[in-house]
């Protein structure tokens, strides 16, 4: 393979830098937009040499010049930004513009948050005592005999036409609150997973003392209206779900949902715990035996959560760490390290002789080192002992380790059918505070676990100490079976309820856990996206340092088709999406609940990565009372620091409102519609008006932005008039250029015309709910927007897309241009609004100024427009993707960023060639993993700059000119060698070859860090009066019949409502 071209520039140029190479690049398979490159190649300035001839500075100039006037007269025109500045500029006498006092925000909307929390939680608190009282005046009965709504079972009917037992007619309405599913909320019923049998005595008792949570529930709706789901999870295995549902058995017929599985439970049942699962893999624990304690160590697993920590030893005749890079830790038993630990037991193999002591002796060595590092937990510790069998002399370990204060509680799990080592399993867990269970098969791993978190909730019990419980975020399972593809992510606040009988009161008996979600989409709305101008946005984060909301969070990735959670979706760090915080400042404040606030310099990605803003922000954060959640605020320097404020006459914006090109942005809460039934259905244009004319009193609408909604209108009315007119006069016209105009606002207020029919329009889903990045959400203001912000007054900023978007091959490439429309008062000045066109890239270099480019450039030169990232806008041939063009590093241009991606999906390189089938398989499959990739960024104090490409033996001149009033660049080269020969570099390469081993080390380092963590505030390790001697029984336990047909392939998670 021949060499990369070498360059050189000429020292008499202006910004003389350091020499590279771009060269245009197009993706694997012509899909991807082209990018120019820049390759820093050498360090030394050359001349060109001596008879070659050079291109005239001056002429490119011209070229440059003519071209820019002849773009900015077409975009003006058909934009109207002249306008549309006028229509401001007249209106700048009656508005003001009022600076942002980040602190005072950031607390105003940490107050708003605690208090919709607050109501929360006293809806839980409700549903508590009721439970609590319920079960206090009920008697238990083994004979009960009790009908109920079991959600499986409802409006079922036999082959005769009658209901089924538990299957009576229950009415379902679709209803827009809860996600327009078929709910009843006059009522609740009860969903049982497949291996409870739905008429056992302690499920029917447990059922009937429940039935008092239906009037709490429908009364905490009253008060409330914004509460979604409420639910009673019990110790026994049945969920009360309010309001009422059709629960879906999977394609097995199996319903696997079990509510004490889920994090909400585990957290409110328990205090946080440091676990070490000690596993036998010698000989005698193949076949079944080692596939049932595979399964019970993914159960136990799925038991912990963030505030949690864990690691799992091996031993036959010597010990491992199935994970060697957590060797004489423990690592906090987030999603993440949960799903590498389960790949990790899944490879175990069977061999060798069982030796314990030695395995024990190391799980207790772990545990005493980390209490006395004061790191992990700092709350319950536990042993978990999985094994066919015990033979050794293992009291020793006990009585250097555990005993006399038994710190430690030690559970065992007897796997197999075999009896002769059940007194010995036995004793280990009731000599050490533990439990003893028989798992015999796959179905009994379930029940048999959940006995050790009955354990460890006994002092809590007996405390009678309902603490709350605020998980971390979690996926709402309804976006994984349904065809909507808006996230949905979630936080849970969760209480126990306990036993109150006196008799019982030694005994620490947890009835189950209450819980109510929040929709953390509806959490955010309370951070209203206009208060914090065109780059700003509004973040939460939990104790541990987790993202709990982000705009740059992205929890799903796209495999085919299907767009799935990635494994570390919830447990994505503060200082992976807010990277340039390498001193972890910002981290530190907030997981610490600080109230302040303090500046970065910070580069923005754009466009997924293909482009950079380069911002000041300031970050202000107060913690959220009450909760383990910190708020931030961000808000960029500059024109993010003022907000525009106006007034006009409600008849007068009510007029201009009314326009069928107008739109308002759908995710903005103008007014609130989703409290009362009738306002569910109105969009926010249509409460909006009925709030303005009186005709509905009861609306509550957010006034301040209401009054900016009438401004926009009023001022923004004349470009329908102004469009209409340009496209009446362009109709005879032989060309059409410009596909359609638009204009967005700071209040998220929308006009758009069309220039060409609508099935002619080059990007249909451009401007639509489908394409986020072009409209106004809850996250962002539209790119267009963002990107016009940040150009110099009067200016456009050009921008090369996919119509119809990356996974549309085929589809033509579409340019828009953009510019922004600010406001000065007082020397301040906001953005009022951003106008823009839109046209396919073709039109773009057919229309006047690009053709006209292309025709006075001389046969024997190349010309090429790009814009400030290197992008190729127009060229002279149709296929552009080599024509190399020039750039400078450090200032110059352009320059090369490295920007960095933390939470991006790899498909990992295979070490091990000779592996299994199935191996191969895994290696196929994305992987959570760290990036970097370049982007490219023209210097806009650089003018012009000219040199030369060495192609081999071949020399080629090119110059590079700004084009005025935009971000683009002319691009001259003479043709006498052809440079294509060299290998192109891609973006996306950048971004998915990584160095494997790299990553392992970068993973394995970041599992292994035991960064800053606020721990909960209680915990509940033990009790006096617990009764310890309720450790398990010795007879083998064996499953109900329901358990013992359920397949091992049923163990999946249900198809809807899952939590």
């Amino acid at each position: 393979m021949p060499g990369l071209p070498r360059f050189h520039v000429d020292t008499n140029a202006p910004h003389h830098r350091r020499p590279c190479c771009l060269w245009p690049v197009a993706g694997a398979s012509l899909q991807k937009t082209t990018v120019l490159l820049c390759l820093l190649l050498s360090s030394t300035s050359l001349s060109p040499t001596g008879g070659q001839t050079k291109i005239p500075l001056d002429t490119v100039k011209l070229w440059a010049d003519a071209f820019g006037r002849d773009l900015y007269n077409t975009v003006t025109k058909y934009s109207g930004s002249l306008l549309l500045q006028k229509k401001y500029k007249d209106v700048e006498p009656s508005l003001s513009i009022s600076e942002v006092d980040g602190l005072e925000l950031v607390r105003k909307f940490s107050e708003d948050m605690e208090a919709m929390l607050r109501r929360k939680v006293e809806a839980v608190k409700n549903l508590v005592e009721a439970a609590e009282e319920a079960d206090l005046n009920h008697e238990f009965n083994e004979s009960l005999v009790f009908d109920y709504y079991n959600s499986v079972l409802i409006n079922e009917r036999d082959e005769n036409g009658n209901y089924v037992e538990l299957g009576a007619e229950f009415i379902l309405e679709s209803n827009t609150h809860f996600s327009n599913l078929m709910v009843n909320t006059s009522i609740s019923n009860v969903q049982l997973p497949t291996n409870v049998y739905n008429k056992d005595p302690d499920i029917l008792n447990g059922v009937y003392m429940s039935e008092a949570l239906n009037p709490v529930f429908v009364e905490n709706f009253r008060r409330d209206p914004t509460l979604t789901w409420q639910y009673f999870g019990s110790s026994t295995g049945f969920f009360r779900i309010y309001p009422g549902i059709k629960w879906t058995p999977d394609e097995n017929g199996v319903i696997a949902f079990d509510c004490r599985n889920r994090g909400w439970y585990i957290q409110a049942a328990t205090s946080p715990k440091d676990i070490v699962i000690v596993v036998d893999t010698s000989g005698s624990m193949k076949g079944l035996r080692m596939t049932i304690a595979k399964h019970t160590i993914s159960t136990i697993l799925d038991t912990l959560g963030e505030n949690d920590f864990v690691n799992i030893i091996a031993y036959s005749d010597y010990i491992h760490y199935i994970e060697p890079c957590f060797k004489g830790i423990l690592v906090q038993a987030d999603r993440d390290n949960r799903e590498h630990f389960k790949q990790l037991v899944d490879e175990l193999m069977v061999k060798g002789v069982g030796v314990v002591n030695q395995a024990l002796a190391e799980a207790f060595q772990i545990l005493k080192q980390f209490q006395e590092a004061r790191q992990g937990s700092l709350c319950n510790q536990a042993i978990m002992l999985i094994t066919d069998g015990a033979v050794e002399d293992y009291e020793p370990v006990f009585e250097k380790y555990n005993w006399p204060d038994r710190k430690v509680r030690v559970f065992t799990y007897l796997i197999g059918r075999e009896v002769t080592f059940a007194d010995r399993m036995k004793w280990i867990a009731c000599n050490n505070k533990g439990y003893y269970t028989q798992i015999s098969t796959l179905a009994d791993a379930q029940e048999n676990v959940m006995e050790y978190l009955h354990v460890l909730s006994r002092p809590m019990v007996i405390n009678h100490d309902h603490d709350i419980t605020w998980t971390e975020a979690y996926m709402d399972s309804k976006l994984l079976t349904s065809q909507a593809q808006n996230l949905m992510l979630l936080t849970t606040v969760a209480m126990p309820v306990f036993s109150k009988k006196n008799e019982t009161r030694s005994h620490g008996i947890l009835l189950g856990v209450v819980g109510s979600d929040v929709a953390l989409r509806e959490l955010m709305k309370l951070a209203p996206r206009y208060k914090l101008g065109v780059h700003g946005y509004a973040f939460l984060n939990t104790n541990n340092g987790y993202i709990l909301s982000h705009p740059d969070l992205r929890p799903l990735y796209r495999e085919g088709k299907k767009l799935k959670p990635k494994p570390n979706y919830n447990s994505v760090d503060l200082s992976e999406v807010e990277w340039e915080d390498r001193a972890e400042t910002l981290r530190t404040a907030m997981i610490n609940g600080e109230t302040g606030s303090l500046s970065m310099d910070v580069k923005v990605p754009l466009d997924k990565g293909k482009r950079v803003l380069f911002l000041t922000n300031d970050y202000f954060f107060t913690d959220i009372s009450d909760t383990p959640f910190s708020l931030g605020v961000v808000l960029s320097r500059g024109h993010g620091e003022y907000i525009l404020l106006g007034n006009t006459s409600v008849e007068d914006g009510l007029h201009d409102l009314l326009h069928p090109d107008l739109t308002l942005a759908s995710d903005w809460i103008y007014c609130i519609t989703d409290i009362d039934p009738d306002h569910r259905k109105l969009s926010q244009l249509e409460a909006m008006v009925r709030f303005l004319t009186g005709e509905d009193p009861d609306l509550q609408c957010d006034e301040e932005l209401v009054r900016e909604v009438l401004l926009d209108a009023v001022v923004t009315a004349p470009m329908e008039a102004y469009w209409t007119a340009l496209a009446l006069n362009a109709s005879d016209e032989s060309e059409e250029m410009v596909d359609m105009a638009f204009l967005g606002t700071r209040a998220g207020l929308l006009r758009s015309t069309l220039f060409v029919g609508s099935e002619k329009v080059s990007d249909k889903k451009f401007l639509t709910p489908e394409d986020e990045a072009s409209v106004f959400t809850m996250d962002h203001f539209p790119l267009w927007y963002r990107q016009a912000a940040e150009q110099p007054a009067g200016s456009f900023v050009f921008n090369l897309r996919s119509a119809e978007g990356p996974e549309s091959p085929g589809q033509p490439m579409v340019v828009t241009a953009s510019t922004a429309v600010a406001v000065t008062v007082d020397k301040k000045t906001a953005i009022a609004a951003g106008l823009a066109t839109h046209q396919a890239r073709q039109a773009t270099r057919q229309s006047g100024p690009g053709r006209h480019l292309l025709l006075v450039s001389p046969q024997e030169l190349d010309c090429l427009v790009i814009d400030n990232n290197g992008f190729i806008l127009i060229s002279e041939r149709s296929q552009e993707v080599r024509y190399p063009g020039s750039g400078r590093r450090e200032s110059g241009h352009p320059s090369r960023m490295t920007m960095y991606d933390y939470q991006a999906m790899c498909r990992p390189l295979s070490h091990h060639p000779s592996a299994a089938a199935h191996k191969h398989k895994k290696q196929d499959v994305l992987q959570p993993c760290d990036t970097e990739y370049p982007v490219f960024v023209h210097q806009t104090a650089i003018q012009e700059t000219n040199g030369v490409i060495e192609c081999g033996g071949c020399q080629k001149i090119f110059v590079m000119q700004q084009i005025p009033s935009s971000n683009l660049l002319l691009l001259v080269t003479d043709p006498t060698c052809d440079c294509s020969i060299f290998p192109l570099v891609l973006q996306e390469m950048f971004t998915l070859t990584v160095n494997s081993a790299h990553n392992a080390s970068v993973k394995c380092d970041r599992m292994r860090s035991q960064k800053l963590r606020r721990r909960p505030d209680s915990c509940h390790a033990f009790h006096p009066e617990e009764n310890a001697q309720e450790c398990g029984s010795t007879s083998a336990t064996s499953a109900s019949l329901p358990m013992l047909l359920l397949p091992v392939c049923a163990w999946v998670l249900p198809p809807q409502l899952l939590r």
